[in-house]
C-alpha cells in the first residue's frame, strides 16, 4: 500500500517525539491526535495507556494493540567532577553509547550530552582493552562540578534519550530509533484510518490500543488488558531480521525484511485467530513468514493471553534490523502489508466466531 502524505508527516511527527518508558506522555499526544477523528471515543489510563475505540457500546471486544515506549537511560549517579553514570530504562544497549549525543531531559528542560569515551591513543597501549560496560560509560554535559550538573536542571531520575530522527533510504527502509515499536502505533493507527475512509462497519467493539512500559516488563498491557476485558487481542511488534550478519539463524529463526509480515507460534498464540490471520494471508495474497518463540513471545502478547482467565491472542510482527540501536530500519513494504494484514483480518472476525480448541 502507498502512504499519503498525511500519515508519513504522523509518522515523522511520532518517532522524533521522545518517549521513554514511563514518560511516554508526549508521543502519546501525537498519537491520539491523530487517530481521534478516526475512532468514536479516546481513553486514557492513569499510566498512560491510550486507547480508540469504534463501536464503544458493543459487547463483543476486540483489541489490536502495540507498545508506545522506546528504551533510555536513567541518570544514576552524579560525581564530584560533573559526569553522569546511567542506568538502563528498558534494554538499553551499552555497547553503542561511546560518541553518542544525548537528551537528558532535565528539570528546567533538554539539556545536551555525549557519551565520552577514551581516545583510540590511550586504549591501544592496553592488553585490556576497555569495553563498554553500565559501569564504566559516562555522559560529560560540559559541567566541571556535581553542583553545575544540578544547576543545569539535572538530578539522579533525570531521563535521558537520543535525538536521532527519522528518514527513509534507498526508497526501502524507514530508518529511525524506536521504531521498535512506535511504528506498531502507526501501522493499527492506520488501521482505524482504512476502517473509517473505507466506511466498514464492524459487529464488535474495536479497541485501537497504545501500551505503555512494554520495554520493562509489558505492565501497560497487563493492565489495560484487565480494563478493557476483550475477547480477542491482536499484538503487532517487531521482531529480528535474521540476515544481517552475527546473527545465529538456528537460534533466533529466519525472518527477512522484505519478506512479509512474520505470524508467530508460541504457546500463548491462539491457535483459532493465528489460522485466521494466515488464511487471510493467503486468501488476500499477502506475503507473511512464520516464527516460533518456546516459551514467550516476550511481547504484548503473553500479556494479553494470561489475563482475565486467558484472552485469545495473536501476533503479527514486522521484521526489523538492529533493534534497540539509533538505527533501526523496517522495510516500507512490510509496514504496509502488516497493516493490510490486520485490516483484513479484523473484517473476517465475528462476535459468533468458536475461540474453544474443543
Amino acid at each position: 500500500m502507498k502512504f499519503d502524505k498525511k500519515s508519513l508527516k504522523f509518522l515523522e511527527k511520532y518517532l522524533n517525539t521522545s518517549s521513554p518508558t514511563g514518560y511516554e506522555h508526549r508521543g502519546q499526544e501525537v498519537w491520539m491526535n491523530y487517530i481521534t477523528p478516526y475512532v468514536d471515543k479516546i481513553e486514557v489510563d492513569h499510566y498512560g495507556t491510550c486507547y480508540g475505540i469504534i463501536n464503544p457500546e458493543a459487547e463483543f471486544k476486540v483489541v489490536i494493540e502495540a507498545h508506545a515506549d522506546e528504551i533510555s537511560w536513567y541518570v544514576n549517579y552524579i560525581t564530584d567532577d560533573g559526569l553522569i553514570y546511567v542506568i538502563r530504562n528498558g534494554g538499553s544497549d551499552q555497547t553503542i553509547a561511546p560518541s553518542k549525543v544525548v537528551h537528558i531531559h532535565g528539570e528546567k528542560g533538554i539539556v545536551k550530552g555525549v557519551f565520552g569515551w577514551p581516545a583510540i591513543h590511550t586504549r591501544s597501549a592496553n592488553q585490556n582493552e576497555p569495553t563498554p560496560k553500565i559501569d564504566n560509560i559516562f555522559i560529560d554535559c560540559g559541567a566541571v562540578s556535581k553542583k553545575e550538573v544540578e544547576e543545569l536542571g539535572i538530578f539522579v531520575g533525570c531521563m535521558i534519550t537520543y535525538p536521532d530522527e527519522f528518514f527513509e533510504m534507498n526508497d526501502r527502509y524507514f530508518v529511525c530509533r524506536a521504531l521498535d515499536n512506535r511504528i506498531g502505533g502507526f501501522m493499527i493507527a492506520e488501521v482505524a484510518r482504512l476502517l473509517k475512509e473505507n466506511k466498514k462497519t464492524l459487529p464488535f467493539g474495536l479497541y485501537i490500543t497504545n501500551s505503555v512500559q512494554e520495554e520493562v516488563g509489558l505492565y501497560g498491557a497487563d493492565m489495560i488488558a484487565d480494563t478493557i476485558k476483550p475477547n480477542i487481542a491482536i499484538v503487532t511488534d517487531v521482531t529480528h531480521d535474521t540476515t544481517t550478519p552475527m546473527i545465529e539463524k538456528k537460534k533466533e529463526g529466519d525472518q527477512k525484511c522484505g519478506n512479509g509480515p512474520v505470524v508467530f507460534f508460541a504457546p500463548s498464540v491462539h491457535h483459532i485467530i493465528r489460522e485466521l490471520i494466515i488464511d487471510t494471508a493467503k486468501k488476500k495474497e499477502i506475503p507473511y513468514q512464520r516464527a516460533a518463540a518456546s516459551r514467550a513471545t516476550g511481547t504484548d502478547t503473553d500479556a494479553f493471553a494470561h489475563s482475565n482467565g486467558g484472552v485469545p491472542s495473536a501476533l503479527i510482527s514486522l521484521p526489523l534490523r538492529y533493534m534497540h540501536t539509533t538505527v533501526e530500519m523496517v522495510s516500507k513494504e512490510d509496514v504496509g502489508n502488516v497493516i493490510q494484514l490486520i485490516y483484513e483480518t479484523l473484517l473476517n472476525i465475528t462476535p459468533a466466531m468458536k475461540l474453544k480448541y474443543h
